[in-house]
């Protein structure tokens, strides 16, 4: 220390400054075109799902046609059909709105390069496949199956992508970052 305990202006070090200049990040990993088809695809799949939303309006006399003879079968006359034709309805925009929400947020989360959405999107893909498998031992619309296999068809296409060496590459690299 200088002569009187003091440091002058000069001599005082400057903290926070690393030598030889200032850090600079690395650039973010380049999103491949295997995730920028991904992310499209699932996208396609959002609005796929926001469409098969308006077809449940379509199938309204249809939707009357079975809760009048399920009621029918099971010996209640009294059973308000508006009421189930109502709640039916409501259940399937929910449901409908909902899986159009899946399929834009793991689009986006993807596109991100999430390890971890990719795991979720690949669960929700298995779950979409047990349901369509499942769908078709009820009866259902032609238009209904038919847009829940080019749902599927999509989904599959999202998943190879995704799951490309070079898809790989890019969530490991994300991964990585601080």
């Amino acid at each position: 220390a200088p002569a009187g305990g003091e440091w002058s202006g000069a001599q005082m070090p400057a903290y926070g400054q690393m030598p030889g200049g200032s850090y600079t990040p690395p650039p973010p990993p380049v999103r491949p075109k295997s995730i920028d088809l991904a992310v499209k695809l699932m996208q396609a799949g959002g609005v796929l799902a926001l469409v098969n939303l308006l077809t449940v309006f379509l199938f309204k006399d249809q939707i009357r046609e079975a809760a009048e003879e399920s009621a029918a079968k099971s010996g209640q006359a009294n059973v308000d059909i508006d009421t189930i034709v109502s709640v039916s309805i409501a259940f399937a925009v929910i449901f409908g709105l909902l899986g159009a929400l899946l399929w834009f947020w793991m689009a986006s989360a993807n596109g991100k390069g999430k390890s971890w959405a990719r795991i979720v999107a690949s669960v929700f893909y298995g779950l979409s496949l047990l349901s369509l498998v499942a769908s078709f031992m009820q009866a259902q619309p032609m238009l209904g199956r038919l847009l829940s296999l080019v749902s599927l068809a999509i989904g599959t296409g999202a998943m190879l992508m995704m799951w490309k060496k070079e898809s790989t590459d890019y969530y490991n690299a994300v991964s990585r970052r601080p």
